[in-house]
């Protein structure tokens, strides 16, 4: 009678473990998915700014043309990217990549630099910037805390049984502003 007591007693805490570990790894899995769900707004605060900074530098440099499509073309391909979060972070490199060229560009007109409108967009876009990386790293730990609990033994058994995957992480070039500006002392 009492080796029964014991063994319903051993039965009790391999199911409360059970429980206990589930429910973390179901956590970890929303805890990412909530995550993931703010980068994804921060990137569209980005999308939204794209298109006012295109048109800015497009009034001062006319003749960029080709500049100025690859960042519409590179912002329409992240916009409408809902692959993989490995998918994305290509398409948000490609962005990052033009718009730097496209910053690069505004660097070479003297009268675009000094307009008030396009340094608030570039301030905009820096305050941005600095909000995607921030929501990054917090996606990234969460990230990197679901895949130990996956990875990590015994939890991985429970993991392994109910299909539970490990998340990607998103590695994105970040967009370095200056935003310093330059200052000439006339003698």
């Amino acid at each position: 009678m009492q080796a029964m007591w014991v063994l319903g007693g051993v039965a009790l805490l391999i199911l409360l473990w059970g429980f206990a570990n589930y429910n973390a790894l179901v956590l970890g899995r929303n805890h990412c998915k909530e995550a993931w769900s703010n980068v994804d707004a921060e990137l569209k605060r980005r999308y939204n700014l794209i298109p006012n900074l295109v048109e800015t530098v497009k009034g001062y440099a006319a003749h960029e043309r080709e500049t100025l499509e690859n960042v519409v073309r590179a912002r329409a391909q992240a916009l409408g990217d809902a692959g993989s979060v490995a998918q994305q972070a290509n398409s948000e490199n490609a962005l990052v990549g033009s718009i730097k060229s496209l910053l690069a560009v505004a660097e070479a007109y003297p009268d675009l630099k000094a307009s008030q409108h396009f340094l608030k967009l570039q301030k905009e876009l820096a305050n941005t910037e600095d909000r995607i990386q921030a929501a990054r790293r917090f996606y990234n730990a969460n990230v990197r805390d679901l895949n130990t609990r996956i990875q990590s033994f015994p939890s991985l058994l429970l993991a392994n049984a109910f299909k539970f995957t490990e998340a990607e992480y998103f590695r994105v070039e970040g967009l370095a502003l200056e935003q310093t500006s330059q200052v000439q002392v006339s003698p």
